[in-house]
């Protein structure tokens, strides 16, 4: 399709840049179809990096972090992207190269873009120019075309990280001495840090005080799950202790939003050394590395300061690095961080009009007045003629989008789209669907908002080369109960699999490196193949931990292990033990009646057209058949005649835009 019948790059994308980029390898090499072949070539997921020349060193490096704009911003403000850029993708068992410029020939320069808003043409000058196209290296009879649109709409919008504080001092008094913490997390991610309550153990310590911050991080997740009733994103605890450990603080990897790990236990101290580490725990909850400085180029501009989680024992850092802010948009794309998107209604601290959060007895907050530039908030009063202020569903007049249109895209195969309600500022909470929907091609499952498959946990640790091993490599070892397959260990022993759990025991993967990309090695890879049906097949795996001791060398509760079964506690068990509550079901008998999806809060997401709790009332309601004597009415045949002669226009644009783009 045409790039200007696209969506516009800069509001309504819907395609994240691992599908954008996925798309420019439509398939293997020699393997084009003409169309209405009866070609069936699999379709396959591809994991795109960017690759950084470094000058210096006269090298190219895979990053991350896939976003092309550059940080100047001319004309007051527009986006611009990068004239040139790499990418690389690792698809079909080889290894593609795009080299892409942006296509200046594409759009003129005069292009406007037009729009209506109650009846009246509104003209802007074009929006972002993010439409590229180039070759594949070392091939020059290839043409790459991509929009590289970025899923703006979960890093750039705000988030809110809400957080308790613990502690077991009783003249502890309460954080808002720690001001880096929450201005740097606003800056750099986008998320704002807000305290909604604060506990003192003032008569004794509700768990055991340890110099090991690991068991005292075990024991305040169980204090937490029994006794916190109040509602947080994380909860931390700061205690007077000194921790026999490598950092002052210690916090569950990607924890947020979790009953049992969103929470941390830090060291008490003055309050920068608090400030730090409660910024690295809080990090590390986000789905935040640490950055050894031996294992990835992260590009701290700090060099005074230092990174926060640089691995060097800084002590004042007040900047995450580019690979922190990767791993955070890597943690939101992945499914993770739903709870983060709801605004605050009630904080710890008093009533204050100017600190972004709508209180009682305001209309609205839009935060200090260097934030509050479109005008339509006076003193935390909206203006004449203002029906809002701030959010993704409030337009630059102050004015409700309608409903239906889009404000929070969805990041995976597990995630929900989000649309304006009509009648508030504010994106819907951000839901996905509920555990056990298929995903991925049906080769995942969805657990948690995100899409669990062997293939993508493998890739996730030990990088893109890497892959799922074969059903033979899990029937062959985790069966031994060897420290090359097993269920777990008890003691000293290691546990062998039962038949039907071999699939949710140790994970084995193929084309392993020697270094995981997330967290640290424990022992040797354990390096294993086999000749099987005359091929060799690798089975090797490793013990991979976390700071939080987190195994990641098994496979992840929620993973597909059979016909409607997953993975949970290294056993295989049907769907429906996971004791989930029951969606509505249509009078056809099916769930949401097959328009529409089941969240996670057990209620129907229906598809565009229908609405109801059930998803069976169509939206907006059909009309009843005009009878013969009063025939059809005027407008209704209008629109029918227009409604089909631009249907025709679009599926002809459709066919010719299918046809004259593509992957030569």
């Amino acid at each position: 399709i045409h790039p200007m019948l696209r969506s516009r790059c800069d509001s309504r994308w819907n395609k994240g840049y691992h599908e954008v980029l996925s798309d420019a390898v439509l398939r293997g090499p020699g393997r084009s179809a003409a169309r209405g072949s009866d070609d069936s070539t699999r379709p396959e997921v591809a994991y795109p990096s960017r690759l950084i020349y470094y000058l210096n060193e006269d090298t190219e490096s895979t990053y991350r972090d896939l976003d092309t704009r550059t940080r100047h911003r001319p004309d007051g403000g527009k986006v611009v992207h990068l004239a040139q850029a790499s990418f690389q993708l690792e698809a079909f068992g080889s290894r593609f190269i795009l080299d892409l410029t942006l296509n200046n020939d594409l759009l003129s320069s005069n292009y406007v873009e037009i729009h209506y808003e109650d009846g009246k043409p509104v003209q802007s000058k074009g929006g972002e120019h993010c439409y590229y196209h180039g070759q594949v290296r070392g091939n020059k009879h290839s043409y790459v075309t991509a929009d590289l649109r970025v899923q703006r709409n979960v890093f750039e919008e705000m988030k809110y990280l809400e957080i308790m504080i613990d502690a077991d001092l009783p003249h502890f008094c309460c954080p808002s001495s720690l001001p880096a913490s929450p201005q740097v997390f606003k800056e750099q991610l986008n998320t704002r840090v807000v305290l909604v309550a604060v506990e003192i153990w003032t008569d004794e310590d509700q768990i055991p005080i340890s110099v090991n911050p690991l068991e005292m991080l075990r024991d305040f997740s169980k204090y937490r799950q029994h006794n916190i009733k109040q509602h947080a994103d994380a909860v931390h605890l700061f205690s007077n202790v000194t921790f026999h450990y490598r950092w002052s603080s210690a916090s569950y990897f990607g924890g947020v939003c979790s009953l049992s790990r969103g929470v941390g236990v830090n060291e008490f101290g003055s309050t920068w050394t608090m400030a730090a580490a409660l910024s690295q725990s809080l990090a590390q909850n986000l789905g935040i590395q640490w950055d050894p400085a031996t294992k990835r180029k992260c590009g701290c501009m700090e060099s005074w300061f230092g990174c926060i989680m640089e691995d060097t024992g800084v002590q004042h850092p007040r900047k995450f690095s580019k690979c922190s802010i990767s791993d955070y948009k890597e943690f939101l794309l992945k499914g993770g961080g739903s709870c983060l998107f709801n605004r605050p209604t009630k904080l710890f601290e008093a009533t204050e009009c100017g600190n972004g959060y709508v209180e009682v007895g305001e209309e609205c907050d839009c935060g200090p007045r260097a934030e509050c530039y479109k005008e339509c908030c006076k003193k935390c009063s909206l203006s004449n003629g203002a029906h809002c202020s701030d959010g993704p569903c409030c337009n630059n007049t102050c004015l409700f989008y309608p409903r239906g249109y889009s404000c929070r895209y969805a990041v995976n195969d597990c995630d929900i789209s989000e649309t304006c309600s009509g009648d508030s500022g504010q994106c819907p909470p951000n839901l996905h669907k509920q555990d056990g929907y298929q995903c991925q091609l049906n080769q995942g499952r969805c657990y948690g908002g995100e899409c669990k498959t062997r293939e993508s946990q493998c890739k996730y640790i030990w990088g893109p080369k890497a892959g799922a091993s074969e059903k033979f490599c899990y029937e062959k070892l985790n069966t031994e109960g060897s420290e090359k397959g097993n269920c777990g260990k008890d003691g000293e022993t290691w546990l062998q699999c039962g038949k039907h759990d071999i699939f949710c025991g140790y994970l084995l993967c193929a084309n392993i490196g020697h270094t995981p990309r997330i967290g640290f090695l424990k022992g040797d890879i354990t390096s294993t193949s086999f000749n099987h049906q005359g091929r060799l097949v690798d089975c090797s795996g490793g013990h991979v931990l976390l700071d939080d001791e987190t195994d990641l060398g098994y496979v992840e509760d929620g993973t597909p292990c059979g016909p409607s079964m997953m993975c949970l506690d290294r056993k295989c068990l049907p769907i429906q033990s996971f004791n989930m509550s029951a969606c509505p079901t249509g009078s056809n008998g099916q769930v949401c009646s097959n328009h529409g999806v089941c969240n996670n809060e057990a209620t129907c997401t229906c598809d565009a057209t229908w609405a109801g709790t059930d998803c069976s009332m169509p939206d907006p309601p059909k009309e009843p058949p005009p009878t013969e004597d009063e025939g059809p009415k005027g407008p209704s045949a209008t629109n029918l005649i227009i409604g089909s002669i631009a249907g025709a226009i679009l599926v002809a644009a459709i066919v010719l835009g299918g046809t004259g783009w593509g992957f030569k």
